[in-house]
């Protein structure tokens, strides 16, 4: 089992930055990747990044690309992720996932286990 816990969410103003925290503890060495998902009122789940542990190679979501940042002290335990120009568009809660296998890691299918989310809300 692994478990996720999610941290570092809140309000800012648009074209403000927030950086999420995703601690992962358990099973942590059978991490093939962790990634980030958001889902705001009313719309499915959405890919915003993901981390390779292996070798920490990344993928981003087009609509996140130039502004958001994932990154890893170690890629089998922590995870973050840096939001810069944040949008009003942007304000979903937050959902860090680990997975077992992968290929893209950027369906949300690929992931086994889930954090609970952290809000993130950005006011124009």
């Amino acid at each position: 089992q692994v478990q996720l816990e999610e941290s570092g969410g809140g309000l800012v103003q648009a074209g403000g930055s927030l950086r999420l925290s995703c601690a992962a503890s358990g099973r942590t060495f059978r991490i093939y990747g962790m990634g980030w998902f958001r889902q705001a009122p009313g719309k499915e789940r959405e890919f915003v990044a993901a981390m390779r542990s292996s070798d920490g190679d990344t993928n981003y979501a087009d609509s996140v690309k130039g502004r958001f940042t994932i990154s890893s002290d170690s890629p089998k335990s922590t995870v973050y992720l840096q939001m810069n120009s944040l949008k009003p568009e942007d304000t979903a809660v937050y959902l860090c996932a680990a997975a077992l296998y992968g290929r893209s890691l950027s369906t949300s299918d690929e992931y086994d286990y889930w954090g609970q989310g952290t809000q993130v809300t950005v006011s124009s």
